[in-house]
């Protein structure tokens, strides 16, 4: 028998918000979080806004010394976790460790470390590389310093599929606590690759939107759109066993039903051009849940902005719910918070537990009139008070990844 698995605790570090509470009440208030790049000179370059963390201080969640020793993709983990576990009241003194795990990804790791160690190489030599710089850059280092700081001893993984990385963290620790390896899994994703060498290599691939009004960057689904807007940020949820939740009084926030994974095997940028393997996705996780098309409510969309994911995607949600299509909420949480990547799962699947919570859909801001093929319920204009029972979070990545998690109303 499969175990139910509940969500207990939510952390997020956001260019809205640097908790939960911040980065929900910006989504309802339409807070745009992009803005023009602070972190290095784009003088020389074509793209010159991004979503950055604001106000982000990591001696608040570590010690100075502790900070120095982590990439800033590794600090905003650790923050969002902290927060997740707090809300959680996971009392790490009453519970076996090795039965609390972790599953945190991130898309690229730490960027701005290797693009500092190769500047001092080719200047100064190879004897001035930093020693931390190994444990600062790799991608797994997040997960670590997460399972360090809190002593969590139980299965620690670092999922890296891209954009979809985020989702299928989360996806990956659900089953982990199905199957019983774990009692509690912290998991999600975070990202910090707003540098030199991150920007233009998303702008060489036209990825990138250079529209220089933040207001009309990311729109997703609309007919303007001209590529996203790269962001970062971390977003991490306590997932739990639910018998093992009640056990211990703990308040539980939605129950995650489904999750379900594919691959596109077409290109390494574009997804599938008629949907196929994104609707693969969407269809095993409704699957899963036991529900029906009809049944869906609301999808926290990839929406990146981009031609050709947001028309890609729009025809693979038809091709998923067929008629029952028409009659659900879609939205982009990239609208106010740009890409985060790696993180955009973990963040975006907050957005839907806390929409599970108030029966509330954010606006998709920005976006006004959609194009011809786009032609679903984008939540233009305002966001919509209604039911929201269940919840499709999609997450597509380069390379073709496809991750959709299915979560609901606890009952």
């Amino acid at each position: 028998m499969k175990k139910r698995v509940v969500v207990t605790g939510m952390g997020a570090i956001t260019p809205i918000g640097n908790c939960v509470e911040e980065f929900w009440q910006g989504l309802k208030q339409g807070k745009l979080g992009i803005g023009e790049i602070t972190k290095f000179d784009t003088t020389d370059y074509k793209v010159k806004i991004a979503a950055e963390v604001k106000d982000f201080d990591a001696k608040q969640y570590m010690d100075a010394k502790t900070a120095r020793r982590m990439s800033p993709f590794s600090q905003y983990a650790v923050a969002a976790t902290k927060e997740a576990l707090e809300q959680a009241g996971i009392d790490m003194e009453q519970e076996d460790a090795f039965r609390v795990g972790v599953s945190i990804g991130s898309g690229i790791g730490g960027l701005q470390d290797m693009e500092d160690a190769h500047e001092k190489l080719t200047t100064k030599g190879p004897n001035r590389v930093k020693p931390m710089l190994v444990p600062m850059m790799i991608t797994n280092m997040a997960a670590g310093n997460v399972a360090i700081a809190f002593g969590l001893k139980g299965k620690c993984i670092n999922v890296v599929t891209a954009c979809a990385t985020g989702a299928n963290s989360i996806g990956e620790a659900y089953r982990t606590i199905q199957f019983g390896d774990a009692d509690v899994m912290v998991a999600g994703g975070t990202e910090s690759s707003i540098t030199p060498v991150g920007v233009a290599g998303f702008t060489a691939l036209t990825a990138l939107t250079s529209e220089e009004n933040p207001e009309k960057a990311s729109i997703p689904f609309d007919k303007d759109r001209s590529g996203f807007v790269m962001g970062e940020g971390a977003g991490v949820v306590v997932l739990e066993e639910l018998e093992h939740a009640k056990k211990r009084g703990a308040k539980i926030l939605a129950e995650v039903v489904g999750y379900g994974t594919s691959c596109d095997a077409f290109h390494i940028t574009s997804p599938a051009e008629d949907g196929s393997g994104a609707a693969q996705a969407m269809r095993l996780a409704v699957e899963e849940a036991g529900a029906t098309p009809a049944d869906v409510d609301y999808i926290n969309a990839h929406g990146t902005s981009t031609h050709h994911n947001d028309l890609f995607e729009t025809r693979a949600i038809k091709l998923a719910l067929g008629e029952a299509a028409k009659d659900v909420s879609i939205n982009s949480t990239k609208s106010m918070v740009g890409h985060l990547l790696g993180a955009a799962g973990g963040v975006e699947f907050i957005a839907c537990v806390k929409s599970i919570e108030e029966d509330y859909v954010h606006v998709t801001l920005g976006s006004k009139e959609s194009d011809e093929e786009c032609d679903l319920n984008y939540t233009f204009g305002e966001g919509v008070h209604r039911e929201v029972d269940l919840v499709l979070s999609n997450s597509l990545g380069f390379g073709g990844h496809n991750a959709t998690l299915a979560v609901r109303k606890y009952k």
